[in-house]
């Protein structure tokens, strides 16, 4: 940040916001690789909401600056650092993967700065190892995979198999997925950018299972669920997923191979709030690709901090700025939104179903609210 020395006419217009800094927001996301888009479309979403404010965000102007992470953690944690130690951000966010996020996270919010992810939310970092600067605005991830296992128990299915990666988030999502399953589930862990899931396959044709639950995010999902097809499970065991396995990305990519699935989301395209077809209108006009959750989650992140520079005026004061993130005073495009004690989402989960749409592609409908106004199960272990 630039310091001036100002006169007083220069300090007048100073307050007005004539000669005010753009206030700096860090941007760590992952922008390479299969899993490319997830990143971009959070950047993009945040940019288009700056946009529709004439390069503001809660009146204030600002300056997104944004650095691809790879996926990598050590990469994530260097550019906090250049964001923090040389360029003096106090507000980072964008952080897409839990293994980068665990990385870098500490590292932001130990150094005083404000942390707002509009993805990851592991579960390390939601509990016992809560902070004060730390802030979800998407969901902790065990919460978005225990809706879908919610949704399979209540359609009756009591042996399932679950798959995922093998890192954090990979371990949340099964754990989540059988907290709320409460039935027998063979777990396979598979190795995060994997593409070849033969082996797979085989295991779960062996198991038998009476319904299929994967967490597999961007590539990794289209290249499952297309595999999945191909071995002519589709039509042997069905599947309940959750978002990151039904993005309109994965779901454009994969066609026929998504008919059927079952999915759960806090958010979808067609959620009938003043918020959300705003922000879909504005979106499809500016963008030539399919909208995402992940879209949804950035755009939000943006109006979070917009609502809280409409209070704060800037991120100098961290106290305040603290306190005006907490109150979420702001039209959320998936409807109600609150933070629980640990600075993570409470809000509604809804079933969907995936169906061929009037195009022919498959798009997802929401069918309707299963869970209301839950937060996550580790909350209580947050002592701030």
């Amino acid at each position: 940040m630039k310091w001036l020395v100002l006169t007083a006419s220069a300090a007048a217009l100073a307050a007005s916001g004539a000669l005010a800094d753009p206030v700096k927001i860090g941007v760590i996301t992952t922008l390479s690789g299969p899993a490319g888009y997830l990143g971009e479309d959070i950047r993009d979403a945040m940019a288009l909401a700056i946009e529709m404010e004439g390069g503001k965000l809660g009146g204030v102007e600002v300056e997104l600056v944004v650095e691809d992470d790879g996926l990598k953690p050590a990469n994530g944690r260097q550019i906090a650092e250049k964001f923090m130690n040389d360029q003096g951000m106090k507000l980072l966010t964008g952080i897409v993967f839990s293994n980068v996020a665990g990385a870098t996270v500490p590292d932001i919010v130990d150094n005083g700065a404000i942390y707002v992810s509009p993805n990851a939310g592991p579960s390390n970092l939601a509990g016992a190892g809560c902070h004060e600067n730390y802030f979800v605005v998407s969901w902790q991830n065990d919460a978005l995979h225990e809706a879908s296992g919610a949704a399979a128990k209540k359609i009756g299915y009591k042996k399932a198999v679950a798959l995922a990666p093998n890192y954090q988030a990979g371990k949340d999502a099964i754990e989540g997925f059988k907290r709320m399953f409460e039935g027998e589930v063979t777990e396979i862990y598979t190795q995060l950018e994997q593409t070849d899931f033969a082996p797979e396959m085989a295991q779960i044709r062996a198991a038998a299972p009476e319904v299929v639950f994967q967490f597999h995010p961007g590539g990794m999902g289209i290249a499952f669920l297309k595999q999945y097809a191909q071995a002519g499970l589709q039509g042997q065991f069905p599947m309940v997923l959750s978002e990151p396995s039904t993005d309109a990305v994965v779901l454009n990519a994969v066609g026929d191979a998504a008919d059927g699935i079952v999915a759960t989301a806090h958010w979808n395209r067609d959620f009938d709030n003043a918020a959300n077809k705003e922000f879909v209108a504005a979106w499809d006009a500016k963008y030539a690709r399919p909208i995402t959750y992940y879209a949804a989650q950035g755009y939000d992140t943006a109006r979070l901090i917009g609502s809280a520079l409409a209070k704060t005026g800037g991120v100098d004061d961290i106290d305040a700025l603290r306190e005006a993130l907490r109150a979420a005073d702001f039209e959320s495009v998936r409807g109600d939104f609150s933070f629980g004690p640990n600075q993570h989402p409470v809000q509604d989960w809804y079933v969907l179903d995936i169906v061929k749409g009037e195009d022919g592609k498959p798009a997802a409908v929401t069918r309707e609210k299963l869970i209301e106004g839950y937060g996550d199960a580790y909350a209580d272990q947050c002592k701030m």
